[in-house]
């Protein structure tokens, strides 16, 4: 089936309600630390107001645990304003008579904003009268919010249902789509999946998902040491999923008998202490001594990592190869992402995705120089896995 886009509605003189991602971070200020997601919104936006319509936003922030203020959109509404170029509305509520009358007055050319989402226990439930409610205030339904595709929640998945054919996808959510199809189902040759972070458990179902479509895996950070003890290397007190050391045999031999090559760490730098200020050496990856801890790839294996991205024509990053928020272990993440860097600038397509990896990619200036950065971790890897997202699968009903 064909999923519905911006163009393919009519919204001169219309409602458009808007599942927006404005989950961003904030400081004890309540000021905004990144506005990415924000900006990524602002596109389909202005595309709604430029055809005549207005613009009723709705989403998340934080994990409230009831109303509270801590967790308001109301600090945001400024910003919101200030990269829309228009004067946000906002009302304090997501239901009820204020909102009815704020929607109600609102006019072609206007955005209006409503409270946080998650103030209402309904909204991660998938209740279908609260999602009843919020479908009052739109007569097109969009869904923008990648972010929270993979989840079931009222705003998300179970709104769409009072739509008919009254909804779409926007142009984030379009854009998302397109480019984790570009690794999944139209990439070039040779394609690398880079998987770092700590655990092999939250990745299995990515990694058994793409063994059919890649040709190289790397894998670094905390995970790699589940895979070398598996194997009978000496990984002192690195992190270490016991309980999954048969299965990163399993996964080692399924690759074999795929013609996947599965590329692991040869050296590492360790400490003796999880701290910055702690005594670092260069060890094998498989001879790490007792009380000592594997914190970031080492030289040699950032040589072998970048060796293998500069033949790849597609490129997928999930993960970073260290403790990269310390600066005595950010290098091989770095590293590899100066090398994923002069790679795209070569031709290839990159696809950076998941919390770690963005904020990476972020903190060395990076996420201009590779082709895509995902908005959504979590409905990222569950695209990878093959799930179909509750988001998306609404809009094609």
């Amino acid at each position: 089936m064909q999923i519905k886009d911006l163009s393919s509605i009519d919204f001169n003189n219309k409602k458009a309600l808007i599942r927006v991602d404005f989950n961003v971070p904030l400081n004890e200020s309540f000021e905004i630390t990144d506005a990415t997601r924000i900006l990524s919104a602002k596109p389909t936006i202005d595309y709604i107001l430029n055809q005549g319509g207005s613009a009723i936003l709705m989403s998340h922030l934080g994990r409230p645990k009831g109303k509270d203020n801590t967790f308001s959109l109301g600090h945001i509404v400024d910003n919101v304003s200030e990269i829309m170029s228009v004067a946000v509305k906002f009302v304090p509520d997501c239901i009820g008579d204020k909102v009815r009358n704020a929607v109600t007055n609102l006019q072609p050319g206007e955005v209006l904003l409503l409270e946080n989402l998650r103030f209402y226990p309904e909204e991660k439930a998938g209740d279908i009268s609260f999602a009843k409610q919020l479908a009052e205030w739109g007569d097109i339904y969009v869904n923008d919010a990648f972010g929270t595709a993979h989840r079931a929640h009222a705003s998300t998945a179970i709104i769409a249902q009072f739509f008919d054919t009254k909804k779409c996808i926007g142009l984030l959510l379009e854009k998302e789509l397109k480019n984790i199809g570009k690794v999944l189902t139209d990439s070039k040759k040779p394609v690398t999946a880079i998987l770092g972070g700590a655990k092999i458990s939250s990745k299995i179902g990515v990694i058994e998902n793409i063994l059919d479509k890649v040709d190289h895996i790397i894998i670094g950070g905390g995970m790699s040491f589940t895979f070398i003890k598996a194997q009978g290397g000496q990984i002192g007190n690195s992190l270490c999923e016991d309980d999954k050391m048969e299965l990163a045999l399993e996964i080692l031999e399924k690759a074999k008998t795929k013609g996947v090559k599965i590329h692991l760490p040869l050296d590492t730098v360790i400490a003796d202490e999880f701290s910055n200020d702690a005594n670092t050496q260069i060890a094998s990856i498989d001879e790490i001594p007792d009380g000592w801890m594997g914190l970031d790839i080492g030289p040699k294996t950032e040589i072998a990592f970048a060796f293998i991205v500069m033949q790849s024509k597609t490129i997928l990053w999930n993960g970073p190869m260290g403790v990269f928020e310390m600066s005595n272990f950010a290098i091989g993440t770095k590293e590899l992402g100066y090398a994923i860097a002069d790679t795209t600038r070569e031709g290839a397509f990159s696809l950076v995705g998941g919390g770690d990896s963005v904020a990476a990619v972020k903190k060395f200036r990076l996420d201009k120089k590779v082709s895509y950065v995902s908005t959504g971790g979590g409905a990222m890897l569950e695209m990878l896995e093959g799930k179909t997202l509750p988001g998306v699968a609404a809009i094609l009903e």
